[in-house]
Formats: structure tokens, C-alpha cells, sequence
């Protein structure tokens, strides 16, 4: 599984707060409604810039504060394919991997700025800065959570579980 997109880059502790107003947990339910909301508060902009495909990088404890799903599935569908933190919040890690979305944890991403454009290959763990040539690898997620994010998720891995008679 491999990706390709323009960096937005932010720093430690981004909460689920900041990615997900908590003023719309209640009064929105449409993921496409929820992408329009997201990181509005951190960086009005970002709805607007973002594209399919694009990377989220930030420093430590990313998604950390509630527990709240739509701060994951507000950004996957604004479209980022893959996060990458220096280390995440216990359940918003899970939340992504449930989501579909891959989060990976990088140990330094101070090396990587906003708008570089990154190619990143989930199964070997390999990232490469294609700005400025640098090459950076993180622990690949194991086959099992590949299964889950090739699936789109852990309710649609479970059907097809279900469904193959697993």
C-alpha cells in the first residue's frame, strides 16, 4: 500500500478537540459534513488546501483528549491517506486502524516540512521525502492491521470475515 501527497505538518499535542471541533460531536453525523469542520480551529485553511491523498505530520501525542471517532473520520474524508506522528494518543491509534486510516510513527519528523511531498509505502514502512530526497523508516504495521486498513476498516474487514465463512 503506497501513497503519495503534499505534507501538512503540526506539532505536539493536537488534540481531538482541535482536530474535530467538540461544538459538532453531537449536531453532525455526515462524514463529508465532519470534513468540513476539520482542524478548523488549528488551521482555518487546511479545508480548502487539502487534496485525496494528501499526509498529515505532526510531532507527539497526536489525537490526544476524547475518545471521539470523528477526529479521525473527519480527516479521512477531507482526504489524508496516512498520518504520521512522532507517537499518538492509545485510542485515537486504534480509532485510525478501525477507521482504515494508517497511522505511523516516525521517531523524528522535525526533518519534514509542511508542503514537501512524501511517498510512503505502509507495508515496508519506508518514507521518502521526494522535496528533499531524505529517506526515513518507520516500523511497518503488522499484517494483521494491513488487513484491517486494505479492508477499509474494521467493520468492513469483519463483513468480508463474515462473509468468507472465517
Amino acid at each position: 500500500m503506497k501513497m503519495k501527497g503534499r505534507v501538512f505538518k503540526y506539532g505536539d499535542d493536537v488534540n481531538t478537540d482541535v482536530i474535530f471541533p467538540g461544538k459538532y460531536t453531537y449536531t453532525i453525523s455526515d462524514p463529508k459534513e465532519m470534513a468540513k469542520h476539520a482542524l478548523e480551529d488549528l488551521d482555518p485553511a487546511f479545508i480548502q488546501k487539502v487534496k485525496k491523498g494528501d499526509i498529515l505530520v505532526a510531532g507527539k501525542y497526536f489525537g490526544c483528549g476524547s475518545s471521539r471517532e470523528q477526529a479521525v473520520t473527519c480527516l479521512k474524508e477531507a482526504g489524508i491517506s496516512v498520518v504520521i506522528a512522532e507517537s499518538f494518543a492509545r485510542i485515537y491509534y486504534r480509532n485510525c486502524i478501525n477507521s482504515g486510516l494508517p497511522p505511523l510513527i516516525l521517531e523524528d519528523t522535525s526533518h519534514i516540512n509542511a508542503e514537501d511531498e512524501l511517498e510512503v509505502d505502509v507495508e515496508t514502512g519506508t518514507v521518502t521525502d521526494v522535496t528533499t530526497g531524505a529517506q526515513y523508516t518507520v516500523t511497518p504495521l503488522p499484517p494483521f492491521i494491513m488487513q484491517i486498513i486494505q479492508d477499509g476498516g474494521l467493520i468492513p474487514h469483519l463483513k468480508k470475515e463474515i462473509s468468507h465463512g472465517r
